[in-house]
């Protein structure tokens, strides 16, 4: 019997400071907090159906720092959006690559722990005729 994997389900940030990130997630990405856990010092939230979690790292234990990108309909709108809430952006938004069918645009920002994140949108194009 072959097992397949399915969709991530959930996915864990280790933080330095509780409050802060929960600021940082909810108040500056606006992700729908879950459930904030204080023994554990940990919260999760909802990103478009994928768990977040953020916890505290123990002392001594290794600090993850994935790069998770955002996926958005208006990257301008977005960009725009997080920095009046507090995000800073390593840039503008900028085109990444494109095919026949597709651009696809990123803009990169941190989390207060340094966690790189970026917003993406993958655009509808048409490439033009020569």
């Amino acid at each position: 019997m072959t097992t397949e994997l399915g969709p991530i389900a959930q996915i864990h940030l280790s933080v330095t400071d509780i409050a802060r990130a929960l600021t940082f997630y909810r108040d500056v990405l606006r992700l729908p907090l879950l459930l904030k856990v204080e023994a554990q010092k940990m919260a999760s939230f909802d990103c478009a159906g994928i768990r977040l979690d953020v916890g505290e790292a123990e002392p001594g234990a290794d600090v993850s720092h994935p790069l998770l990108h955002f996926r958005v309909a208006d990257i301008d709108e977005a960009y725009a959006h997080l920095q009046a809430r507090g995000a800073v952006f390593e840039g503008p938004p900028h085109l990444v690559r494109e095919d026949d069918a597709t651009q696809l645009w990123r803009a990169f920002f941190r989390d207060p722990d340094g966690t790189r994140l970026a917003v993406m949108e993958e655009r509808a194009f048409l490439a033009a005729e020569t």
